[in-house]
């Protein structure tokens, strides 16, 4: 792993814990630490002991949105052609393996899209997600609206980007933004949890499974239901799932072997 300035990286057996560290600025994202995000998960993409990653921040703050001090001179010609943050923010995207975002504190702007990129987000009970642009003169840049209105429909996809407001965890919830709530003090243990167990399944069929999810968001059902099943029937090429079927029907835990 590269020597690293803004992040930490921590491997629990197949899990890679990756923290934000700009405590002193709410884990600011600067151009510094979306480089490195795209360094580290390159590396933990080809790194074959990894099956799933956490991405986490502190108690206090996920990421608390982009480093305006780094922004606020940035032309547009220089957005043109090196596209700033931009350039690298769509590494958690692309990433091919589990993504968990554990998130306590603030989770605003860009901070909130990073969170929007990964599988899913298990949230601690002060939790703050927002898309604040709008107060400071721009809008989301990282996939926010789009994500965002997928996430939690069309209605408060507006309300938070046009009034700035931040969502807490209980409503987050509620909307679907994230999937779970946990106390401050156990929801990184949660999502740790939840990624060992993803972790645990077959590689080939968890990879088979966040493919046609992330399919329902982008295809018509027609289409999705479709390259559903032809994925559903490649499962049977797998030794992986006689192994999984056998086991059930041997009341026994099954031992995937990846392939």
């Amino acid at each position: 792993m590269s020597e690293l300035q803004y992040l930490q990286i921590e491997r629990h057996d197949a899990v890679a814990l990756v923290k934000f560290n700009r405590p002193e600025v709410l884990n600011a994202l600067c151009m510094g630490l979306m480089l490195e995000i795209a360094q580290v998960f390159g590396e933990l993409e080809a790194d074959e002991a990894i099956a799933a990653v956490v991405l986490t921040g502190n108690d206090k703050a996920f990421a608390a949105g982009a480093d305006i001090s780094e922004m606020k001179a940035v032309s547009y010609q220089y957005m043109l052609e090196d596209g700033g943050l931009t350039r690298h923010c769509d590494s958690i995207a692309d990433f091919g393996k589990p993504v968990i975002a554990a998130v306590a504190g603030y989770a605003l702007g860009g901070g909130c899209e990073l969170a929007m990129m990964c599988d899913f987000i298990i949230a601690a009970d002060n939790a703050k997600f927002g898309q604040p642009e709008i107060t400071i003169g721009t809008i989301p840049g990282f996939g926010g609206s789009q994500r965002l209105t997928g996430l939690v429909g069309k209605s408060k996809a507006m309300d938070m980007c046009l009034t700035g407001r931040m969502m807490d965890a209980a409503e987050a919830e509620r909307c679907g933004l994230v999937s779970r709530v946990a106390p401050v003090d156990a929801y990184l243990d949660v999502a740790l949890e939840a990624a060992a167990k993803i972790a645990g399944f077959s590689r080939p069929v968890v990879a088979m499974a966040k493919g046609v999810v992330d399919l329902a968001l982008e295809t018509p059902l027609t289409q999705g239901i479709k390259s559903e099943r032809q994925m559903f029937k490649s499962t049977f090429a797998l030794e992986d799932q006689k192994e999984g079927m056998a086991a059930f029907v041997e009341k026994r835990s099954p031992d995937f072997q990846h392939r």
